[in-house]
């Protein structure tokens, strides 16, 4: 049986959070916004989630950020990505789109964001 691979460390910042979205570059794909930043003092992958409450209730954000946590986990498992930083917003539709749709967009959205 084959090894889980661990979740990347998380932001938890807000600085962390404010500092990708003045100089991050932004992906908008169904399902979600992706902001993608290098940062070169950084030895490891790190990556946010955040959901406004705009898409709803505690239990509606709460559910989008699992399925983009889980995506995540799922797209970046194979990929060696130091120094990178990436935050997921979460968009109305996170919640309800097929969830290998949502892993597809998340992978072409980290192909555009670090090419």
């Amino acid at each position: 049986m084959a090894q889980a691979e661990s979740p990347p460390a998380r932001l938890t910042r807000r600085a962390a959070f404010l500092r990708l979205a003045a100089r991050g570059r932004k992906i908008a794909k169904p399902g979600f916004v992706l902001q993608a930043a290098r940062d070169g003092a950084a030895p490891e992958l790190r990556i946010g989630y955040t959901a406004t409450r705009k898409l709803g209730n505690a239990v509606t954000r709460n559910r989008a950020k699992r399925r983009l946590r889980e995506a995540a986990r799922l797209v970046l498992a194979g990929r060696r990505l130091p120094g990178v930083e990436l935050v997921l917003i979460a968009r109305r539709e996170t919640g309800t789109i097929p969830f290998s749709q949502l892993q597809q967009n998340l992978a072409r959205a980290l192909d555009e964001a670090l090419a």
